[in-house]
């Protein structure tokens, strides 16, 4: 369970910047991110390469990933007391590893 609640408000902004801009812009571009929690996306030759973001998004996407973990690890145990295992040499022989 989270211990904290994303506030999924859709106002996020996000903005596109190319990453020749934000060579002169990085002050002002990591205020509006930490100040406004606004979302700067950086974009290289029209492709979208890197974003900047609130560090409590980032916190809020970690936590989905450690309970993205715990459920696959939760499965992968069921599935074992359900069927068994093999040992880490037998699995390397079995896929030529």
């Amino acid at each position: 369970m989270m211990a904290k609640m994303y506030n999924n408000d859709i106002s996020h902004r996000s903005t596109i910047m190319k990453i020749a801009d934000i060579r002169n812009n990085l002050a002002d571009a990591i205020n509006r991110v930490v100040y406004t929690k606004e979302r700067i996306i950086l974009e290289r030759r029209g492709k979208k390469v890197a974003a900047l973001i609130p560090v409590e998004d980032l916190e809020f996407l970690e936590e989905l990933e450690d309970q993205a973990d715990i459920r696959a690890a939760k499965k992968a145990l069921k599935h074992y007391k359900k069927h068994g295992g093999i040992s880490l040499e037998d699995y390397k022989k079995k896929y030529g590893l």
